[in-house]
């Protein structure tokens, strides 16, 4: 592993696994593919770029092998409020940025919900507020502004952290506490729980594409998305021994791709097919990809660059993309376009995405992390 300078470095000293920060980079890009094609899809199962929703889930591993990796030796000399105040620092700035963008795109749209009802100024700022301090809106209060269930209607992928949050937390005040024994014995226990919520079908459509709502099952499907996946991650930071693998990079990536790429399995209601597609992504695929990634380095220069620009933007283009998709949703229903007519718009939106993603990241977040570094965070001789 090189010793590279990465964005993430600001609130945490140890140097990244640079090709997990690519592979990040990646799942990201490829989120932002999978949330164009929900645009043109009547249901889960006729979605093209099919399983992009697994993408959080390769995300919560990755998180879970990189705090164990940064923070499980620190706690005999970092108190539990430098902790929280490190990921609220990496993680809060971006999230704030995320809420006021949808909150501006929600009024550019006109300020209606989904079916056309007008949505007064008051329920746009209460919902704003939530979303700013990670308060889910509960379905069909005044700040589930959108009306179609979600927790944080002005930007919908805030649900992924509202969970990222939650397994912080579970780290710092019981996770870390585990031996690698008990700690794995909670991982095959939160896997079982997992693997039968998707085979039992709990979602309705055999998927694990919930955490999003707090109707039906989301919010316990949500919870052990996490909790397996963070879990499972922060174990093999423990036993972690790297592999020889060469291009190890690409390969991976070329893997997240095609996993998160298969079509909805199942059709003629056979539900479990996709359930079983999506347990054995996230229990045993995802897994493995890690830890082919965390083995592997970068040979040269130019994949370097490469792995550190995905890793930098990979969090900014996650949590900012979303405002401008439901300005996108919008345009092509009530034009009723195909993908055919809309993709130049949509390649100019994936486009812009990066390009905004970018921008906020230098102008914004990489300044304002420095400066609550500076501030909260206590120096270390």
């Amino acid at each position: 592993m090189r010793n590279i300078t990465s964005s993430a470095s600001f609130a945490d000293s140890k140097p990244h696994y640079e090709i997990l920060d690519g592979l990040r980079g990646v799942a990201a890009l490829l989120v932002i593919w999978y949330h164009v094609f929900e645009g043109f899809a009547t249901s889960p199962v006729d979605q093209r770029f099919n399983h992009g929703y697994l993408a959080v889930d390769f995300f919560f591993v990755l998180s879970g092998f990189v705090v164990g990796y940064a923070y499980d030796d620190r706690w005999k000399r970092m108190r539990l409020g430098d902790f929280f105040k490190r990921r609220l620092i990496r993680l809060h700035p971006m999230l704030v940025m995320g809420v006021l963008l949808g909150a501006l795109s929600f009024m550019v749209q006109g300020s209606v919900k989904w079916d056309g009802t007008p949505v007064i100024l008051s329920d746009v700022m209460l919902a704003t507020l939530l979303g700013l301090f990670l308060i889910p809106a509960l379905p069909g209060s005044a700040p589930e502004v959108r009306g179609n269930g979600e927790m944080f209607p002005l930007n919908g992928p805030s649900w992924s952290l509202f969970f990222e949050y939650i397994g912080n937390v579970l780290y710092a005040l019981f996770l870390r506490r585990l031996s690698t024994r008990w700690l794995t014995v909670w991982v095959v226990l939160t896997g079982a729980g997992l693997a039968s919520f998707a085979l039992f079908n709990l979602s309705g459509f055999g998927h694990l594409g919930v955490g999003w709502s707090l109707l039906d099952y989301n919010l316990p499907g949500g919870l052990l998305r996490m909790m397996f996946s963070f879990s499972v991650g922060l174990l093999m930071s423990r036993l972690f021994k790297p592999v020889h693998i060469r291009g190890a990079f690409w390969w991976c990536s070329l893997g997240v791709a095609i996993l998160l790429c298969v079509p909805h399995l199942g059709t003629g209601g056979a539900w479990w097919h996709n359930g079983l597609y999506d347990s054995l992504c996230v229990l045993f695929a995802f897994p493995l990809l890690v830890w082919l990634g965390a083995s592997g380095q970068t040979t040269d220069h130019a994949s370097t660059r490469v792995c550190k620009f995905l890793g930098d933007i990979s969090y900014p283009l996650y949590i900012i993309h979303y405002p401008f998709m439901y300005l996108f949703y919008a345009w092509v229903w009530r034009k009723e376009l195909s993908f055919s007519q809309a993709w130049p718009v949509a390649t100019a939106v994936f486009l812009g995405s990066i390009l905004l993603a970018y921008l906020c990241l230098k102008l914004y977040d990489e300044p304002v992390r420095r400066w609550l570094s500076r501030k909260f965070l206590e120096r270390k001789p």
